[in-house]
């Protein structure tokens, strides 16, 4: 199991690289995350996942599975999460009080965890938070009892770029009670940017002070893979078409995102003075459409979106991101509250109670300006909303599915469009870098930077 000081510490990053590094060694491994806090949400069959565990069950050449992330949270508010439960929308979970659930999510944890168990050689768990919160302990269904129940030795994850990483792993170790305490049988330092004989002797200290030693220190890599939450920032190039992407406090799905930034020049638009001229403006997909639109008005993006939109500039609205360029959204108690779009699209919402969670393929048909680079395109994706949309601006595609649009405006309930290599070649005239580079070489990184014996002898295998 991988665990982490804090959020952010590379529990993810970590579990990623090794899954992929034991599927080279011949294993049958499978990711698995009992609870999950995230929009970046995948479809897989029977529902929804994280897409941390998505991209975890790909790097080890699986298929994807509702188990190995049967909890998942997806914010709607500071006080509010949507509860996803074996990848479906559970209303009375969501409406419950965050300490009266986990009695009632535990059991299908087990079973998530003990199905994978009985068909995998090997699962890679990974934790959330912190294992220390004490505040957390009698509610815990995503550390050290998971833990427990896998029987695994935990790998502590620090982020050193931080700096105070030695603190961290130590004041982790102190606060675990004594059972958990033996359960952690390494230290893991992360992002690291040096020379790593700089560190001596702190980690010897370190275990002098509390028995575990550090079986690894993993440099700081370039690796251009989705962030677990909100958008990935890595660095896009600065030729190509432009594109401006309107990030929003309840954006979602944003890790869908990352092959269009390797390939162009993309921004994240967070206030009126990130507002550029952009050849493409996207409006991603939503968690809480109401909230998104309230904060577009105080931000004054939605004039300066009507201007774009008057002068031509190609607007792009996806699942949520349509929704808003649209008209009244129609409310649905538990769901999200009512709403008015900036009308910019000839359509209107209603929400359902029902989420619509599936993997499509859609053809587009020939395609006016500025839209050319999508005419024929054959594309696969996936739908994930609560949303139902009609207008006179609906568009017929040769599927049979609609798509919305007049003139530079577009919008399409499809998540996915830019991560088919078609559509970057078209859009952009780059497809730079690729998923299973970015796989591959984290998993060269923790073989090098691992202790790979140790590793290995924590899953009961001998090396060679």
């Amino acid at each position: 199991m991988i665990q982490g000081v804090s959020s952010d510490a590379g529990k993810s990053f970590i579990a990623t690289g090794l899954c992929r590094w034991l599927s080279r060694q011949g294993l049958k491994v499978a990711p698995f995350k009992a609870q999950n806090m995230s929009n970046n949400a995948r479809v897989v069959e029977g529902g929804e996942i994280g897409s941390a565990q998505w991209l975890q069950a790909i790097a080890a050449g699986v298929t994807p599975d509702v188990r190995m992330n049967p909890i998942l949270l997806k914010p709607e508010s500071d006080r509010r999460s949507q509860v996803i439960l074996n990848g479906v929308a559970n209303e009375e979970l969501t409406n419950q009080p965050w300490r009266g659930r986990s009695p009632r999510l535990w059991p299908h944890v087990v079973a998530a965890y003990e199905s994978l168990a009985r068909e995998y050689e090997f699962i890679i768990i990974e934790g959330a938070g912190s294992p220390a919160e004490t505040n957390l302990w009698a509610d815990d269904v995503v550390n050290m009892r998971v833990a427990e129940l896998g029987e695994a030795p935990v790998l502590l994850v620090a982020d050193i770029n931080r700096g105070g990483a030695f603190a961290h792993l130590y004041g982790t170790w102190a606060l675990l009670l004594p059972d958990h305490q033996a359960r952690l049988s390494g230290f893991i330092l992360n992002k690291f940017r040096g020379d790593p004989a700089l560190l001596e002797p702190a980690p010897q200290d370190l275990e002098a002070r509390c028995g575990v030693r550090t079986i690894g220190v993993i440099p700081w890599i370039s690796h251009d893979l989705p962030d677990e939450e909100g958008p990935t920032v890595i660095d896009s190039p600065s030729s190509g078409p432009r594109v401006g992407i309107i990030c929003g406090p309840y954006a979602s799905n944003l890790d869908e995102f990352v092959a269009l930034q390797r390939s162009t020049y993309v921004t994240f638009v967070r206030s009126l003075g990130e507002f550029d001229h952009f050849d493409l403006i996207i409006l991603p997909g939503s968690k809480h459409v109401a909230k998104d639109i309230e904060w577009i008005h105080e931000k004054r993006l939605d004039e300066r979106l009507r201007s774009a939109a008057s002068e031509g500039t190609a607007i792009l609205g996806i699942c949520g991101g349509l929704q808003i360029l649209g008209g009244h959204i129609d409310a649905v108690e538990g769901v999200e509250g009512a709403s008015d779009g900036l009308n910019l699209l000839a359509v209107s919402t209603t929400l359902e109670r029902e989420k619509q969670t599936r993997a499509i393929e859609m053809a587009f048909p020939a395609m006016t300006s500025p839209w050319g680079w999508l005419s024929g395109q054959h594309v696969t994706g996936y739908e994930i909303h609560h949303g139902v949309t009609s207008g006179s601006d609906a568009l017929s595609v040769s599927d049979g599915r609609l798509v919305f649009g007049s003139d530079n405006l577009l919008g399409l309930y499809f998540h996915g469009l830019f991560e088919n290599p078609s559509v970057l070649e078209s859009f952009s005239g780059n497809v730079r870098g690729d998923l299973d580079v970015a796989l591959e070489l984290l998993a060269d990184t923790m073989e090098e930077h691992l202790d790979a014996s140790f590793v290995m002898s924590c899953l009961g295998l001998a090396t060679s």
